[in-house]
């Protein structure tokens, strides 16, 4: 399964020619999630500061992640590697002392 993204000690993985609907898998620590990119559902637990970073890339990155995922038969035959998505660029999660919370 192909990395696709990395921040704040977040990696974000996807499998292109998955199983529906369309989902990527974050992992931070000991912890693993399944995101459905279309409503963003999540499965699987992540703690509390690192879950909502996750949910604020794919808000970012939602159009880029569904395109991404309707092209899995073009990677196969081509044997490219998708690109990376940018990592998350400004964080929303922040208090006045510039921690996570």
């Amino acid at each position: 399964m192909p990395q696709i993204s990395f921040f704040y000690g977040i990696y974000i993985w996807m499998n292109f020619a998955d199983h529906q609907p369309p989902h990527f898998h974050a992992w931070y620590g000991d912890y693993k999630v399944i995101v459905n990119i279309k409503d963003g559902i999540v499965k699987g637990e992540m703690p509390g500061r690192a879950l909502p970073m996750v949910l604020e890339w794919l808000e970012d990155h939602r159009k880029e992640l569904m395109e991404r995922s309707a092209m899995p038969l073009c990677l196969q035959r081509t044997g490219r590697k998708p690109k990376r998505v940018s990592h998350l660029t400004k964080l929303n999660h922040l208090n006045n002392h510039g921690n996570v919370y």
